[in-house]
């Protein structure tokens, strides 16, 4: 038979205290907070990100245009719109119509040929964005090369 030193609980007690620690409490929060905070700059899109994206599809799509142009021998002429822009000669419903985020404007250079010649004149265009106006973006080529995203200094 076991016996037992005064005061201690026999080794069998069925009164076993059960839960979590509090070091274990801290580790599960502070992984809580890291995965909370990846996610919260995962979903975070800022007017910069926004107006980088608007430019590079729009260089795209200039490239693109400009080949179609090429390739059935009509002139395009890319037109910046309130409600967005416009590719005139394109054919129709192949290239969108509209600015991804309604923040996006066109500052400068309302209006791009893009075509037929396989060398067209250096062209560019200047995008803004009303939620950070100081911040802008040029598409750009020097009409040999294709469009490109360029910074603009202010």
């Amino acid at each position: 038979m076991r016996t037992s030193a005064a005061g201690s609980k026999p080794a069998t007690s069925p009164t076993r205290q059960r839960g979590f620690t509090l070091l274990e409490l801290l580790v599960v929060v502070a992984i809580v907070a890291l995965a909370s905070a990846g996610v919260g700059f995962a979903f975070r899109d800022s007017a910069d990100s926004q107006l980088e994206r608007e430019a590079q599809r729009l260089a795209a799509l200039f490239d693109a245009a400009r080949a179609q142009s090429r390739a059935n021998g009509v002139p395009v002429r890319w037109r910046a719109l309130e409600s967005g822009f416009r590719f005139e000669g394109a054919l129709p419903g192949t290239l969108p119509e509209h600015w991804l985020s309604r923040d996006t404007i066109v500052a400068a250079q309302a209006s791009v040929l893009l075509g037929p010649e396989p060398v067209i004149g250096a062209q560019w265009l200047e995008l803004r964005s009303v939620a950070n106006p100081q911040l802008a973006l040029r598409v750009a080529t020097d009409g040999v090369r294709p469009f490109a995203v360029q910074n603009v200094q202010p």
